[in-house]
This record gives structure tokens, sequence and C-alpha cells, in this order.
């Protein structure tokens, strides 16, 4: 990596390391049917892949960057459905596995990585607090979506693949909190969604040989147009648009907060009563600073449960 000791260096490698959360996530932040209503005690295991390839852009006013990158992630995801206080809910984890490669001039210098490993596990708690009570199976069979208002808590734990010697990690050595409300409204054989949310990050407190690097939030919010068709088969056209997140290292803030848009579709085939497929693609439609990139991936889903 050189010996290259300007703040805006590693402000510059700094960002990019938080990106690869990002890139690496699963769907990134354009997922569909997060409120909805499940009868009480099913469970749902998923398997999935994605890609992701592209590029990163940074504001002129900080540093020259010219970098392309290239992810692959694998992830496996468990999720359970409840009933709180007669209010249908969820809890699922997910634990991703990312491989990344990048290739680019920061500077002048040329810098290339390439990495594997775990990246940091996801937790995630939903409830629907309004339109979605909690049914047994069975009861489950007369109900109707009309209009459903929920919330869900999402923590990132810093159990992923770091080194801080290393500019570059698939884990992000620090922990995450994102905060989302959902509403979903439902018209006949479409379903409406908004979903704003915001993400706040603790310090990396060992970033690169000891350095103290911290992240403003990111502000998001996710929008769905879907449309389910009697076999059982649905389809969603997906956008999310994201702000925030600019760093500071040691103190010293730095003009690089993203502002980005994504737009996607997603598409979810059902195989037999307990088997699914779901696919999905996006790809970046304006990027002021961060990853602008294309991703693709693919997910199958297994459930069981009581009286199902």
């Amino acid at each position: 990596m050189g010996s290259v000791k300007r703040p805006t260096f590693y402000l510059t490698f700094g960002i990019v390391t938080l990106l690869l959360q990002v890139v690496t996530a699963h769907g990134q932040e354009l997922e569909p049917r997060s409120y909805t209503n499940t009868p009480v005690g099913l469970n749902f295991l998923l398997v999935g892949y994605g890609y992701s390839e592209g590029k990163l852009a940074f504001d002129a006013s900080t540093t020259d960057v010219n970098a392309k990158f290239w992810a692959n992630t694998e992830f496996l995801a468990y999720s359970r459905s409840l009933d709180v206080f007669g209010n249908s809910a969820k809890f699922d984890v997910v634990l991703p596995y990312s491989s990344f490669s990048a290739h680019g001039l920061v500077n002048g210098q040329v810098v290339e990585r390439a990495m594997s490993g775990l990246n940091d596990p996801r937790f995630r708690f939903s409830i629907n607090f309004f339109g979605a009570p909690a049914l047994s199976f069975k009861d489950f069979a007369n109900y109707r979506q009309d209009l459903i208002i929920g919330a869900s808590l999402q923590v990132s734990a810093p159990l992923g693949q770091y080194d801080d010697s290393r500019l570059l990690n698939i884990g992000n050595n620090r922990w995450s909190f994102k905060g989302e409300f959902g509403i979903s409204k439902a018209l006949g054989p479409w379903t409406l969604e908004l979903a704003p949310s915001v993400i706040f990050f603790t310090d990396d407190t060992d970033f690169f040989n000891g350095n103290t690097l911290a992240q403003a939030p990111f502000y998001l919010v996710q929008g769905h147009v879907l449309y389910s068709f009697q076999s059982g088969i649905w389809v969603s056209l997906d956008g999310t648009y994201f702000t925030g997140g600019h760093t500071t290292l040691n103190g010293v803030k730095d003009d690089n907060a993203q502002t980005n848009t994504r737009a996607g579709l997603t598409l979810a085939l059902p195989v037999d009563r307990y088997n699914s497929l779901k696919v999905y693609a996006s790809t970046g439609t304006s990027t002021r600073t961060g990853a602008e990139f294309s991703a693709v991936g693919i997910a199958w889903q297994y459930r069981w449960g009581t009286g199902y």
C-alpha cells in the first residue's frame, strides 16, 4: 500500500472499506415484502448467492480514485414468524460469506486487493403493529391484507474477517443498528410498499494500525410496487435512495457523504408447498460518492412449521 500518511488517503480507503458492507449485503437494501403477514410458527431457511461488479465514485474535491471491483457473496439465513402481544412478528439472522477483489489507482498509486471470508452477520426483529394480527395457519386462510404498518431493528455484529494491518477488509470491526418503519398497502393484486430507515454505526477504534474511523448515519428510503399472480408468482419493481455516511478519521471530518439511488427487479417463483426460488437484479441510477455497481442474485427458500 506504500507509505502515504495523508488523512485524505486514509479517509478514502475508510469509505471504501465501509462500502464493502453495502456491496456485499443481500439485495443492497432492496427487499420487498418485509412487512407482510405470515402464520405464526413458520420457519424459513434460505440459501443464496449474489454477484456485484462496478466502480468506486468519489467527489472530485476529495481524492483522485479510479477503481473497479468484483464481489461474490453466499449467504445462509433463518427466519421464524412469531406472535408478539397479538401482532405478527418475525426474527431472522443472515450469515454471509464474501469474496472481493479490486484494482485501481488512488492518487497515482496502483492498489490491488483480493480477499474472502466471513462477513458481519445480521440479526433483525420486525413487528407489524397494525393490519397484520398474529394468526394460526388455519385462521390465516381467511386473512386478506389491506394496510399494514410495522417497524424493525437490524443489528450487524463485528464478527467478520478483519485485519487491522489492511486498509480493505470484508468485516467492518464495528456494530451497526438499522431502524426501519414500513408501510404496505394492498390494492387487489397490487401491493405498494414504502420503508424509510436510518443506520447508526459505532466507531472502528482499530482502523489500519490503531486509527479511529467514525461514520455518520445513513438515511434511506426504499419503495416497491408488487404484482401477485394467482399461481403464487409475484414480481416487484424496486427502488431505493440513500444519503449521508460521511467519515471522520481521528477527529478529522471528510466531505465524502454519499448520495445514491438504485433500481431493481425481484421475481419469486413457488416450486411446491415447501420450496420457492427468488431471483433479483439491481443497478445504480445515480451516484455522488460511493459504489456505482450492478448486482444479480438468486435465493432458494424452504419453509416448514406447525400446521403447514
